[in-house]
Formats: structure tokens, sequence, C-alpha cells
């Protein structure tokens, strides 16, 4: 039996239509310095902290609950905490918010005065001056938690130094908002259709990793 501690994550699969029509999915290049799967392209994503589970959010959450969340996940409490999370995440990682204005429609960041003030938000959660329950209280938001299905539960084997029990969740990115990143864990990103990317991971070294592999060719 391995001691190396299992880390909590959440990792959103934002996909859209190209202007031809093809399926692409977000992928994010890992900065070489990130402790974790550095210099590969992922999806958005990271370990669900203590703040995803405060039970302030669960008001807060469009056709979803706690105990509905945790059912679907099969887990006794705190399923939500990984809805939360994929949503943080995407955020603070890719400066996609899924969340619902006081109108009921999906935020929209396109506009440069909204932009830009959401862009401050975003800068003051990666630095944790801030958290997503904080904008949401501003904003009058509501998230989105609704637009996210769970789709995989991937566990890193046991012989591995750092190991993480992951949960995949997929959503169709927003219209009205653009993928930014953050120039910290990211450095850069691509939509690209599923199949490319496993072809061009096959080809040319396109770094991409055992889970993303598999999730990307259960949509392809």
């Amino acid at each position: 039996m391995s001691n190396t501690k299992l880390h909590y994550s959440a990792t959103l699969m934002l996909f859209r239509d190209s202007p031809a029509g093809e399926l692409e999915v977000l992928l994010l290049e890992r900065s070489g310095k990130s402790e974790s799967f550095g210099g590969a392209f992922v999806f958005p994503g990271g370990k669900v902290d203590l703040h995803d589970a405060h039970g302030d959010f669960e008001a807060l959450c469009a056709g979803l609950d706690d105990r509905r969340a945790s059912a679907i996940l099969g887990v006794p409490r705190y399923g939500l905490a990984y809805w939360m999370g994929a949503i943080r995440e995407s955020f603070e990682e890719a400066g996609i918010l899924l969340a619902y204005d006081r109108h009921g429609d999906i935020v929209r960041l396109h506009e440069p005065a909204v932009k830009a003030r959401f862009a401050d938000y975003r800068a003051a959660l990666n630095k944790g001056e801030i958290t997503l329950l904080d904008i949401c209280r501003t904003e009058n938001l509501r998230l989105a938690t609704d637009q996210l299905s769970y789709y995989s539960h991937w566990v890193t084997p046991v012989p591995m130094p750092r190991r993480f029990d992951t949960r995949f969740f997929v959503c169709r990115a927003p219209e009205h908002q653009e993928s930014i990143i953050d120039n910290h864990e990211a450095v850069s990103q691509v939509w690209i259709n599923p199949a490319t990317a496993l072809r061009r991971a096959r080809e040319n070294g396109f770094a991409i990793f055992f889970p993303t592999i598999k999730n990307l060719e259960g949509i392809a």
C-alpha cells in the first residue's frame, strides 16, 4: 500500500464548434516550471480546495445541490466542491467563467469595461486576495453548475510519486467570452479537434498525458 497523498482535483473539458462546424476542445500548455504536468497540454483544472466546499455555494448553484452532486459522484458528501473547483479553475486558468448574471443569462465578458473588471477579479482570485464566492456576491451571479456534465473519474496509479483523484467534467464554452491564459500556470493555449490532438501526439511529440489522451478519445 502506498503512503503517497492523493490530491483531489477537478478538470473541465470545454468544447465549442469551429467556424467550419468542427468540434474543438480547449487545451492549455502547462509551464515547464509547474509541479504537475509541466510542458504538457491539459484541460483547465486543478486541486479542489477547502473553499470549494463552502456551504454558502449551494444557494448560488443552478440546478444542483450537494446531495445530488454527491450522489452523481458516488461520494457521501462534498460532491458539489468538484463542480466548484472545475468552475473556479476554468476562470483562474482560462478566463472563462460559467455563471449566470442577474437576468439569468451566461455572463458576457466581451464588453471592454466588463472584461477589465472581471480581469481584475481573476487576478485577485489567482493571488488569493478574494474568493469565487466573493465574486458571485459582488456581481450577483449564480454558478452555472447545470451546464457541467460529469464525464469520468481517474486516479493516478500507486507507483507514481504524485497522485491525483480527478473528476472530469464537460461543458460547452460560453459565447461572449474569450479564453485567455494566465501566463503563469499556462503559457499557451489551443482550440483543437480531439482527433487532431491525438494525431499530433502520436506524430510530433504534442505532449499530452494518458488521462487526457483517453478523455480525448472518448469525445473524438
